[in-house]
């Protein structure tokens, strides 16, 4: 099995950089099984076609706007990720739409697509998170390791981390 966990997000826009910062944060904290592939996709699209072909699961890590609280962890699957990107308020959005919709042709399309998502607080010019949204860090941390746990891949955390 090849699970591939992606972080997407711009790090010089606040809280849109959130997605990158949480598999940041993952390779930080813990040891990770052998078929599991850290990413900072960052805000490439195509880019990531020959990364993501032929993955069997699609961890994708990413600031969502849905109308819930910022700070709020959010978890789709399959048919909900690419109806949420349908209204885009980022251009890596419109880049990963594309990449599935490409591998989906070629047949290469992962078998599974799952997105943890932080609802954003900020997204203006800066570095650093939100408080509400640094706060969401560990809980979709959690939700990263409860999904990959379902696939019989269990994290390991680092001490010290």
């Amino acid at each position: 099995m090849k699970v591939i966990v992606l972080g997407l997000g711009n790090i010089l826009l606040r809280d849109e950089g959130v997605g990158v910062r949480v598999v940041e944060a993952l390779a930080r904290q813990c040891v990770l099984p052998a078929d599991v592939e850290v990413v900072d996709g960052g805000t490439v699209g195509m880019d990531l076609l020959d990364t993501l072909a032929g993955c069997d699961h699609l961890l994708i890590c990413d600031a969502v706007k849905i109308g819930a609280p910022p700070g709020s962890v959010v978890k789709l699957v399959d048919g909900q990720v690419p109806a949420l990107f349908q209204t885009r308020y980022s251009p890596h959005q419109l880049g990963l739409s594309e990449v599935l919709a490409t591998l989906t042709l070629t047949d290469e399309a992962p078998a599974v697509v799952t997105l943890i998502g932080i609802v954003p607080a900020d997204l203006e010019l800066g570095i650093d998170l939100s408080p509400p949204v640094a706060a969401a860090i560990q809980p979709a941390l959690e939700q990263l390791a409860a999904t990959l746990a379902e696939l019989g891949l269990p994290l390991t955390p680092v001490y010290g981390a």
